[in-house]
């Protein structure tokens, strides 16, 4: 046998592919933008959709949903596409999720809302993985960052304009044209696809070997464990015969998966995942960049909006702005990581974001709306710094054939982490206003009484100090992150030649 093989060859042949290369990466920066407003979109039009098919006690599963069927069939995508190739999983994902729009604007009651939501998650799942595996498949290593600070800058944008957007299109085209206006996008996105991304011919075995069983156990396995995570403390209390019933049931199934991977001849998580130093260093790192982005992506607009008392456009403006020095830090990362290697460059990206999380709690109350926007801008720049490099090095670690399943272990890790955060900083939040209101009261009944006048200033400065203690912990993740990719990470990552 030659040097090389079809299979390794992957992905040179298709960056030689040339003239479509443009078309493939516009049909990616698509695709991205799909998976990311759909994420958010909904939550402005949720007054108009329960006014016309009311469920209101359920609609958070709008949300809960989509995201649920995105993280649970990461990896699951991720070992189909080193199995199949990228280009059968990205146009039956992107078909997936178009049927999934398309049935979504025509639901009848809210039950089927929900049941659409989560096929049209299934359709995100392949195009959120598939899309960064695409990217790595393209450029060589000195190229990769131009086209990761590209797919972020489409991911950040389209998720901080999602809400926007739907509440424009719920309001002056009818909430369902949310889902309508997926279809043409999609659409071009799709023909791209097909017509301009050519992947090489592979050897395959003769028969080739899916391991449905263990898709099917971490399909099971992610969706219960997560429900329990999503529904714990906001349906039903912790403590309750409904989360522990999952809890069990998810740990049961935890060690299922196991079981059946172990004896699988190709399994959809295989061990080597979490037995190489860097893959587990990076899966656990940007678990922990998932879990502490959720205080300021869930909690910085109620503080902006209770305790520096702005609207809600200028709320998300604090929010936004973020998303402007995260992308430009992340496209100048280059410059740092071939200087000081990718885990040094890592560390010195969340070093620096710990510390200006735990800064946040020392702001002046009631202060000016200046001081948390420069916080986020300073945060932003920090976290491009940490993830990008992070990515790029993991994905440069492995060859063509596991570079799928690298990348859908990272991504469902990351996404894993936002799950827990949303979980464990609502408890926190809460917590923290219980203990400051006499045990009376919720964030989000607290946040409506304030919209509406009622509630007096101890009110408020309960809800500072609840979102403190929420920066606080997401402070104590990114100085778990920084421990981990010391200890664990090696210093310079074993990088495979293109």
């Amino acid at each position: 046998m030659g040097s090389t093989t079809p299979a390794t060859r992957g992905g040179a042949a298709a960056r030689r592919g040339g003239r479509g290369r443009g078309a493939v990466v516009a049909a990616l920066m698509l695709s991205m933008a799909l998976a990311a407003l759909d994420a958010t979109i909904v939550s402005t039009a949720v007054p108009q959709i329960v006014g016309d098919l009311g469920g209101f006690s359920v609609f958070s599963w709008l949300f809960s949903g989509y995201l649920l069927a995105v993280t649970v069939t990461l990896p699951v995508y991720g070992k189909l596409s080193d199995t199949f190739g990228r280009k059968p999983v990205l146009v039956a994902g992107a078909a997936v999720f178009l049927l999934g729009s398309l049935l979504c604007a025509g639901a009848w009651d809210m039950g089927a809302l929900i049941a659409f939501r989560v096929v049209q998650g299934l359709g995100g799942g392949a195009l959120q993985g598939t899309v960064q595996i695409l990217a790595a498949d393209l450029y060589p290593l000195k190229e990769r960052p131009r086209i990761q600070a590209r797919l972020s800058t489409v991911w950040a944008v389209s998720a901080v304009a999602g809400p926007g957007l739907g509440g424009v299109l719920a309001a002056y085209a009818g909430w369902r044209w949310i889902f309508l206006v997926n279809l043409p996008i999609g659409a071009v996105a799709l023909w791209l696809v097909v017509r301009h991304l050519h992947e090489p011919a592979r050897e395959r075995a003769a028969r080739v070997r899916v391991d449905w069983a263990g898709a099917l156990a971490v399909f099971a396995c992610g969706g219960v464990l997560l429900t329990a995570l999503v529904q714990g403390g906001v349906a039903w209390p912790w403590l309750s015969a409904p989360s522990l019933a999952l809890a069990g049931t998810g740990l049961a199934l935890a060690g299922a998966v196991v079981g059946v991977e172990r004896r699988a001849a190709e399994p959809i998580i295989p061990g080597w995942v979490w037995r190489r130093r860097t893959i587990a260093a990076v899966n656990l790192a940007l678990g922990a960049l998932g879990l502490l982005m959720v205080a300021p992506s869930v909690f910085l607009p109620t503080y902006a909006q209770s305790v520096l008392g702005l609207g809600p456009a200028a709320a998300g403006l604090v929010l936004c702005v973020w998303t402007l020095t995260w992308s430009a830090s992340a496209a100048l990362s280059q410059h740092v990581y071939r200087r000081i290697g990718f885990r040094d460059t890592a560390l010195l990206g969340i070093g620096l974001g710990a510390l200006i999380l735990f800064a946040f709690p020392f702001l002046p109350y009631p202060g000016s709306w200046w001081q948390p926007m420069l916080l986020m801008l300073l945060l932003g720049g920090a976290l491009g710094l940490f993830q990008l490099p992070l990515i790029i090095g993991v994905q440069s670690t492995v060859g063509w054939s596991e570079r799928g399943t690298t990348t859908a272990s990272v991504l469902f890790c990351r996404q894993t982490g936002q799950t827990v955060g949303a979980s464990v900083f609502g408890a926190v939040a809460n917590g923290v206003l219980a203990a400051r209101l006499g045990g009376s009261g919720d964030l989000e009944s607290v946040t409506r009484a304030l919209a509406a006048g009622t509630a007096p200033e101890t009110t408020r400065r309960a809800i500072a100090a609840a979102v403190h203690a929420v920066y606080l912990g997401a402070a104590g993740a990114a100085a778990l992150a920084f421990v981990v990719l010391l200890v664990v990470a090696p210093r310079r990552f074993p990088v495979r030649p293109d």
